[in-house]
Order: structure tokens, then sequence, then C-alpha cells
């Protein structure tokens, strides 16, 4: 995160400390554009993500899954990343950092004939950086919960400063998003049966950041992005079955069945990216 600071605050003082002495443009940053982004999506890892259990029914995460002895059957333990093997001392890959794009459609105006710029802009974006979260059970076997943002659409306002000769942007943007959350489910258990529930759901979120831009030529502009995404995403889990195990198999001694999902709930990201623009 300092990493992404530093670089967007390079690229601020790179665009506005050759124009403070010059004359503002009053007609640059004021009206529609059209723009894509490109860069990088990163899952926000939060360190003691791990799966939860419903044995009994009842639609509450908290149980563990016992063993017909009453030992918990997870007692390897979990990990924030994709299983490299069956066995927790196999280890854990890292989550999948992942490629993500988009367009945009905005309006800015200038406020009187001062460097402040207001607007607001639609984007739409595609993305496929996955989240995973993993459990190891005595078997040994391991079960690992994955998660994607696959395509959201945004609606932001933004906020800044267009100073001397009004040819860079420096500015804050905020607003809500939509986006389809994509769910699948990996295991080495091969006897009970597994099944994801609300696995492509479009949930709402919300986004941050900021950025700065500058114009190269006639309409045309160049800029770095960062932006914090944040979705809910707390309904989607897996139904386990009892398959061909037997009657006393830690899934289903309790109530026939259990349900798993992962505890980290909401599905956040972090993107940088470059940005190309043209005013209208």
């Amino acid at each position: 995160m300092k990493k992404i600071i530093s670089i967007i605050s390079a690229s601020v003082g790179f665009i506005s400390a050759p124009a403070v002495a010059q004359d503002v443009t009053t007609d640059t940053y004021d009206g529609f554009y059209i723009g894509a982004a490109l860069g990088g999506d990163f899952v926000d890892d939060a360190r003691d993500d791990r799966l939860v259990f419903d044995t009994d029914g009842n639609g509450a995460f908290n149980d563990n899954v016992r063993t017909a002895t009453g030992a918990n059957a997870f007692s390897p333990g979990f990990c924030a990343g994709d299983a490299n093997g069956a066995r927790f001392t196999d280890g854990c890959g890292d989550d999948e950092a992942g490629l993500g794009y988009s367009v945009r459609l905005g309006y800015d105006q200038r406020i009187g004939n001062s460097p402040l710029v207001a607007g607001f802009l639609v984007e739409g974006e595609m993305s496929n950086a996955t989240d995973y979260t993993t459990g190891f059970s005595t078997t040994p076997a391991s079960y690992t919960f994955a998660r994607e943002l696959d395509k959201s659409i945004a609606l932001r306002g933004r906020i800044g400063a267009s100073p001397g000769d009004g040819r860079g942007l420096i500015y804050a943007t905020g607003g809500f998003a939509y986006g389809q959350i994509d769910h699948e489910f990996f295991t080495t258990n091969g006897v009970n049966t597994f099944e994801v529930v609300d696995g492509d759901k479009w949930q709402f979120g919300a986004q941050f950041g900021g950025g700065a831009e500058v114009m190269v030529t006639s309409g045309v502009t160049f800029g770095i992005e960062y932006l914090y995404s944040s979705y809910d995403d707390d309904n989607a889990y897996v139904a386990v079955g009892r398959g061909g195990a037997p009657a006393t198999n830690p899934f289903v001694l309790r109530n026939g069945g259990t349900d798993l999902k992962t505890n980290a709930g909401d599905f956040d990201k972090h993107s940088v990216r470059a940005t190309i623009g043209y005013r209208f």
C-alpha cells in the first residue's frame, strides 16, 4: 500500500509542479470524456481467513465438524490461499492477482475560474483476481473455497484540482459499485458431494481512491489511478452431502449434511491502473 501511495504522489508532483506559475485554462477538464483503464488487481488478504461450518442446519456457521469419537475433523488447520496438496504440511499458495481493465464515460465541471474540478463517471470493469480460503481435514483432504470478481459497474463522483496551466488534474474519487462475484470449490475429497449455492451473485459495494492525469495533446489524457473496492459477499456457501460416504462420515454425522463457507465476508481488492481518456 505504501508503494502505491508513493507512485501516485510522485505522479501528482510531476503533473502539478511545472504548472504552478501559469494561468488556468478554463476549458480544460470541463465537459464530457470517454476513457479506459488497464492495470493490476490485488485481493485484500485477511490473515485469519478460514472455513466455517454449519453442521446442525440452523443457519449459523459456528460449529466444528466432529468425527464419531468427538475429535475436530479440521484440527490440522486453515490457510488464506490455494492448497498445494491434501495435507496441511503441503502448504498453500497465495491469492491470485489478476489483470483488470475498464471503460468509462464521465463529465467534469470546472468551478468558476478556479483550479477546482468536480464531476462524475460511470465505469464498467472486468477482473480475474481470485481470493482463496482452504481448510485441511484429518482424512487427510483439502477443501478450497474460491471467489472472483468477474465484472462490475460503478458510479463514482470525483473532485480535484487542476492548477497552473490546467493541463494536469489531481483528484479523489468515490462512489457505489455493483459486481458479479463467482464462487468455486475444489477438494481432494472424492467421497462426499459438494454443491456451491448462490455461486454467481451480483452484490453491491463501495469504491474510493485517487489519481492524477495530464493532457498530453489536444483532448487526450494519460494518468495513473489507485482504487479500493469492497463488495458485500456473505451469501454463497457449499452444501456438503453424504455421497458414497458411510453414515459415520463427519460431514453427515450430526444432521445428514454440512454447509461450509469462508469467514472472510466482504470481497475487497486494490487496483493500480494506467488510464487514457479523450475529452470532447
